[in-house]
């Protein structure tokens, strides 16, 4: 699949990133400027993996990508739970970004799944 606009995941990842801007800009995250563009750099950095990885020429390389993806999820996941537990973050906008970070993550663990066992 060439067009990956057309992946769940890939508009799930793209919303997760949005999300994150509003989340984080709207919180006191937003003055701490180190974690605010490590937390938005992450949440970027899952649905731009996904359409790098998209536009590949092997499968491998697709999976190698998708793998990146998961690895921001994490990265995004541990800033969200810092920021929270620094009070500069309200627990229901962490609950709401952790939730959608973990949708994601499990998404793309599926899809690499498949693109793997395709291989």
């Amino acid at each position: 699949m060439d067009n990956y606009r057309k992946l769940l995941v890939w508009q799930k990842a793209k919303d997760l990133a949005v999300a994150t801007y509003h989340s984080i800009g709207a919180s006191e995250v937003s003055r701490d400027f180190g974690l605010r563009d490590q937390i938005l750099r992450a949440s970027v950095s899952v649905a731009s993996n996904i359409a790098e990885g998209y536009t590949r020429e092997t499968a491998s390389d697709r999976a190698h990508f998708l793998s990146i993806a998961r690895s921001s999820c994490a990265e995004l996941e541990t800033q969200v739970i810092i920021a929270q537990e620094a009070g500069l973050l309200g627990a229901a906008k962490a609950a709401e970004l952790l939730a959608a970070t973990e949708e994601v993550s499990r998404m793309l663990y599926a899809l690499r799944a498949r693109i793997r066992a395709a291989e």
